[in-house]
């Protein structure tokens, strides 16, 4: 289980977008890990074993009511150091969480795993049980919705934004000029 400890925690924290309850979803899914070790028949597949457990949990926390009040990601980042300006993460983060609103658990999951832990299509499909071409196809499929979402909240955001009167800015500025 060492090998795969920090992994599998920074997937954890990942999934959830927060520190505190990625830590928390990782030590529930170690504890059920734990009391289920002896269903473990291959000790080469652990790691599919571990992370099946760890999606079933994540999976389980949606179907909750208080877990969806608390999926929000928080604006602060714990491990920025002094002088290190964490904007452009921010900025990632934010359009992420906007991107992921869009997407199921699974397809939430599959996307983390293939694009921020690096995980192999084929070890996407060992683990969820499906096809190549499937999790080809729904990590694309994922990609899209993510893609729609943000051009949505784009113009959303663009429509807000209150429009200026044509010279309006310079008219005020010769005014106060006289």
């Amino acid at each position: 289980m060492e090998p795969e400890h920090p992994q599998a925690e920074r997937f954890c924290r990942k999934l959830t977008g927060d520190i505190d309850e990625g830590n928390d979803l990782y030590q529930e899914a170690i504890l059920a890990a734990l009391n289920k070790i002896n269903t473990l028949r291959d000790h080469g597949s652990f790691r599919s074993w571990l992370y099946r457990i760890i999606i079933n949990r994540y999976k389980n926390r949606f179907r909750s009511v208080w877990w969806r009040r608390h999926t929000e990601l928080t604006d602060e980042i714990r491990t920025t150091t002094k002088g290190d300006d964490p904007t452009n993460r921010l900025n990632a983060r934010r359009w992420i969480e906007i991107g992921f609103t869009a997407l199921k658990p699974e397809e939430r999951v599959m996307i983390t795993l293939y694009e921020m832990e690096s995980w192999s299509i084929s070890e996407l499909a060992e683990l969820f049980g499906k096809p190549e071409g499937t999790v080809k196809a729904k990590l694309s499929r994922g990609r899209i919705k993510m893609r729609k979402t943000i051009e949505k909240h784009l113009k959303l955001t663009e429509q807000s934004k209150p429009k200026r009167e044509a010279g309006y800015a310079f008219s005020q500025t010769k005014a106060q000029a006289e």
